[in-house]
């Protein structure tokens, strides 16, 4: 009886599992089977191993032969399988040293004509792989260079099912020849889904500042900016409520480009979210800068928090993992869709339960919510342009959920811009890198604060840990508490504001918040004046 054995990874959701792929070949009419709870993608394998493998320059054996995926419980998907099935079936057909094959995983889809072809989830598969203490992994050539961002593995990078032949029996190593310069890889077609980048609004900024969305171009708002960076600096969830054309968008897409820099981990974790779902950028496997994810508002709820038909697919709220997820017109959204983002809020991952497994993703995002103030946009407390009626306005307003709106740390009324204000020469506010610069600042003095705990931003912080180890200066939080005893503020509103008003102590560089800071934080989450300025740079 001829047997051999390679590895493989299957992945649900964004943790994957090593699946040993064995091979068995006994006498008989010949005849491939697979086994292994394979779906159909994965049962389709047996016509492409077969033709890549003749056209490799291999023979085929004529026997009955038996492919097995192990352990057989776990739902395995995807075309990923093939190089892993492809291997084991000439271990067994003695083409290749069976003991050359146990201890490595491979990762790819095969062509008919022998082409190694990369797939999605390249990055958490080889994750998975080093966990499970492999060192040895071949993926798809153009793969390589994200399959290398996982520490302490070996990666080998193959263009071709003949190459990988000739490395594992020590022969020469046939060249293959490279794509016509000038036109598109074709194998690059496995990293991306069709669609999916415009349907989700995805992009990224590519540089630390990212020039094209400068926040010294928001004309006036001093109290939204103050709130978009008081967002960036502690990741408060922030709702900017204003009629058209005042600059919601504006802000919010400026947001990412104020953020800092990911660190390793969070840029894996990013990293592995963008493998899974076919969005990584071309020519740059790790994702170092902040998401920016804003959906249409005809979003389903599956398209906002994760799902649809067969394996769950990660929504917009993991997509915007570690970044920012935008939300325009944000009563337009299917309610229950927006009530499902309460769960991932407060949690930081999204559980997904299908009838074939339980999914989780991570979904620790900053949210940012844009409404108009009724269905025509000119209700102002300021003139009386709006013919809509109070019961449409309450109607529209009553969209956004109570419980929805209490998990939103800063509230801002974005007004409409005056004529002067536009006209206005030399009237720039402050820079995207001038900004950048002070919630770096901030954050860095929040993580040496945390240190020791596992938190890394004042959002992050449970009220009980507020509450019990890092205090305001004695009085500071009266007004609040305050608020609390009239019903303007709920049990959790209060703790928002002590952690909004520790995020504005760090910006202005105070070693405690005090009464200003309070003050701030409170005008941010209420609306309500409080007789502060609103600028950052004024209470330095």
């Amino acid at each position: 009886m001829a047997f051999a054995r390679t590895c493989s990874v299957a992945l649900v959701g964004v943790e994957g599992v090593v699946v040993e792929v064995q091979a068995d070949l006994e006498p008989g009419v010949a005849a491939f089977t697979l086994v292994g709870l394979p779906d159909k993608s994965l049962t389709e394998s047996k016509d492409r191993v077969r033709a890549a493998v003749v056209n490799s320059g291999a023979a085929w054996p004529q026997k009955k032969l038996t492919v097995g995926l192990s352990p057989a419980s776990v739902p395995k998907s995807g075309s990923g399988f093939d190089l892993a099935v492809a291997a084991a079936v000439l271990g067994a057909a003695e083409r290749i040293d069976p003991r050359v094959l146990a201890d490595i995983v491979m990762i790819g889809e095969l062509g008919l004509d022998g082409r190694v072809r990369p797939v999605r989830g390249v990055l958490p598969a080889v994750l998975a792989a080093a966990d499970a203490g492999y060192e040895q992994v071949v993926v798809p050539e153009c793969a390589a260079a994200e399959a290398s961002l996982v520490p302490g593995v070996s990666v080998l990078g193959v263009r071709s099912l003949r190459q990988l032949i000739a490395i594992l029996a020590d022969e020469p190593v046939p060249d293959e020849e490279q794509d016509d310069q000038g036109r598109p890889d074709p194998l690059l077609a496995g990293l991306r889904v069709p669609g999916t980048g415009a349907a989700t609004g995805m992009h990224s900024a590519g540089t630390a500042h990212d020039h094209g969305h400068d926040l010294a171009d928001v004309v006036g708002q001093t109290s939204a900016r103050t709130a978009v960076e008081v967002a960036a600096a502690g990741g408060h969830h922030l709702f900017l409520e204003g009629p058209p054309g005042a600059g919601k968008t504006m802000l919010a897409e400026r947001l990412p480009a104020i953020l800092p820099r990911l660190g390793r981990q969070e840029s894996l974790e990013v990293t592995a979210v963008h493998s899974v779902a076919g969005l990584l950028p071309p020519g740059k496997p790790l994702i170092d800068v902040a998401p920016y994810c804003a959906p249409h508002h005809s979003a389903t709820m599956q398209a906002l928090v994760g799902g649809g038909q067969g394996i769950a697919r990660p929504g917009a709220v993991s997509l915007s993992h570690r970044g920012v997820l935008f939300l325009d017109e944000t009563p337009e959204f299917n309610s229950q869709a927006l009530d499902a983002l309460r769960q991932p809020l407060e949690a930081g991952h999204v559980v997904i339960a299908r009838s074939a497994g339980v999914v989780r993703f991570p979904a620790k995002f900053l949210m940012v919510l844009a409404a108009n103030p009724c269905p025509c946009g000119r209700f102002s407390r300021r003139d009386d342009l709006c013919e809509c009626p109070p019961s449409v306005i309450r109607r529209y307003q009553a969209r956004l959920s109570g419980p929805l709106l209490d998990r939103v740390d800063l509230r801002v009324e974005v007004d409409r811009i005056t004529r002067t204000e536009l006209t206005a020469l030399g009237a720039r506010g402050e820079s995207t890198a001038t900004v950048a610069d002070r919630v770096r600042a901030a954050r860095e003095r929040s993580v040496e604060r945390l240190a020791g705990t596992p938190w890394c931003t004042n959002s992050e912080v449970p009220g009980r840990e507020l509450r019990s180890r890092w205090y305001a200066v004695p009085g500071a939080m009266d007004e609040a508490e305050r608020n609390l005893e009239r019903g303007v503020l709920t049990a959790r509103g209060l703790d928002r504001v002590l952690r909004v008003a520790w995020t504005v102590a760090d910006l202005v560089g105070h070693d405690r918040p005090d009464a200003t800071d309070v003050a701030l934080a409170l005008q941010l989450r209420t609306g309500v004046p409080r007789g502060v300025p609103m600028a950052i740079g004024a209470l330095t």
